[in-house]
């Protein structure tokens, strides 16, 4: 790999609390290790995840499904607007060298199944139990397996 890791991090517009805590927490570890965070851009566990890395310093791209940049959150460093719906979840699952999945629908599940399809590895947490997914309870078991993936 010739770039830093690329760390997408998954899930729901809509999703509770305790999701978005978990999410800006992976955010924050991401961009602590000086990793680019990428997620579908929006709200939810896209921003709170986006936060997390923003507020350590981290780079953020953002995957957008409509047409305008604008639509990105606002701690989106790298929008990029592909006006393609849903299936820019095809871009995100090319673009990371892996991806965790915090809770999620449909949306979320069709980046999982891309990712195990393209053999990227795939974390979940409180997410689909489906084969290709490796199961965690904590950020920081996450952590620990993408540390063991990508720390130099």
């Amino acid at each position: 790999m010739n770039h830093k890791p690329m760390i997408g991090v998954i899930g729901a517009a809509d999703a509770n609390d305790e999701l978005k805590k978990c999410a800006e927490g992976l955010g924050r570890r991401i961009a602590q290790r000086g990793w680019t965070l990428v997620s579908g851009g929006l709200s939810g566990v896209m921003e709170a995840a986006s936060k997390g890395a923003s507020d350590d310093g981290g780079t953020v791209i953002g995957i957008l499904p409509a047409a305008k940049t604008a639509d990105a959150n606002p701690y989106v460093t790298i929008p990029i607007a592909t006006n393609m719906g849903h299936a820019r979840n095809a871009i995100i699952a090319h673009t990371a060298d892996a991806l965790v999945a915090c809770g999620g629908g449909y949306g979320t599940l069709s980046e999982i199944a891309l990712a195990n399809k393209l053999g990227k590895k795939v974390f979940g947490l409180m997410s689909w139990k489906v084969e290709g997914v490796i199961d965690k309870d904590s950020v920081e078991e996450i952590m620990g397996e993408l540390d063991a993936i990508f720390a130099k």
